[in-house]
């Protein structure tokens, strides 16, 4: 049955319903989302001003990184605190123009991550494979276009989803069983068919998801190949040990994320919806948490910054 657009206006307001069947758990959910963000604050911000300021990564691949921190505060942030105000004080209502605002820069920041990940594995494969021309090739200049390129990509291709949302009737249900404005958990609620969305969502996919993986999957490929054709162990260990954080940052992004994706589209009635929800949550909270750490953990020169930082802090004292 058709139901013409007339028929029913938009919505003044949703209700986001935060985590169906476990409201009574709400605020202890809050407690480790709430952490994970001053983690991410922290890690990030603390991140980007080192890269900032320490001139000794001020390289390519720690721009890159910079650009990656940065997407990953906006991410995070655009959600998290509207999760918490429906855990700690039951603020559930959203207006419909911001639910809209709020679903752009969700689904665009992370076309934008996804971008970024890809550029730093291009960058890997340019270090690894071309080392002598690696200044040459990744200059400031197409650092800085490919950034832009990559921001313009998942800006516009998010352009339509509000748009593609605005059009359909929204009858009687306004109650969104989930803690943010996601595309999918929107369009749901209309009485009217969601094909042309899930179209349009499944093309943005292919465009952002499988492009970057693919071109992923190819540097790393040929970064593999070089490596296995070096003749000493040590060179080959020290030469794929500075993809590891990467290779960590691609696993924490993409698992939960094709998760979150599958699960919405295909998944039907065979995942609860509290799973869903919160690795959806998870999905935004667990790069910018754990990226910082993984880095610092795994790159020597931001390990050698961060000492060389706090060492002079307490020389000044």
């Amino acid at each position: 049955m058709q139901v013409s657009n007339s028929s029913y206006a938009a919505p003044q307001s949703f209700i986001l319903n935060g985590i169906p069947g476990l409201e009574a758990f709400h605020v202890w959910i809050s407690l480790p989302l709430c952490t994970m963000y001053v983690i991410s604050l922290v890690g990030n911000l603390g991140l980007v001003y080192l890269i900032y300021h320490e001139e000794s990564l001020h390289r390519p691949m720690y721009f890159f990184l910079a650009m990656l921190s940065t997407i990953d505060l906006l991410t995070c942030t655009t959600t998290l605190p509207n999760a918490l105000c429906i855990f700690w004080f039951h603020l559930k209502e959203i207006n419909f123009s911001a639910c809209l605002v709020q679903m752009f820069f969700v689904h665009g920041f992370t076309g934008v991550e996804s971008g970024v990940l890809m550029l730093m594995a291009l960058d890997r494969y340019v270090a690894i494979c071309y080392p002598l021309r690696y200044a040459t090739i990744l200059t400031y200049p197409i650092i800085a276009k490919a950034g832009l390129a990559t921001f313009l990509r998942g800006v516009l291709l998010m352009i339509p989803f509000p748009f593609l949302v605005k059009r359909l009737p929204f009858c009687q249900n306004n109650i969104i069983s989930h803690t943010y404005c996601d595309h999918m958990s929107v369009v749901k609620l209309s009485c009217a068919s969601i094909k042309a969305d899930i179209i349009y969502g499944l093309i943005v996919a292919l465009l952002i998801g499988v492009f970057d993986i693919s071109c992923i999957s190819v540097s790393y490929t040929m970064i593999l190949r070089a490596v296995v054709s070096l003749s000493s162990a040590d060179a080959r260990q020290k030469a794929f040990s500075t993809c590891t954080a990467h290779i960590s940052a691609i696993i924490i992004t993409y698992v939960p994320a094709f998760f979150t994706f599958f699960t919405h589209r295909f998944g039907g009635h065979t995942i609860p919806p509290s799973l869903h929800i919160i690795v959806a949550n998870l999905y935004l909270l667990l790069p910018p948490t754990l990226n910082p750490i993984v880095y610092g953990i795994k790159t020597k020169q931001i390990r050698d910054s961060v000492i060389k930082f706090f060492q002079g802090e307490k020389g000044t004292k």
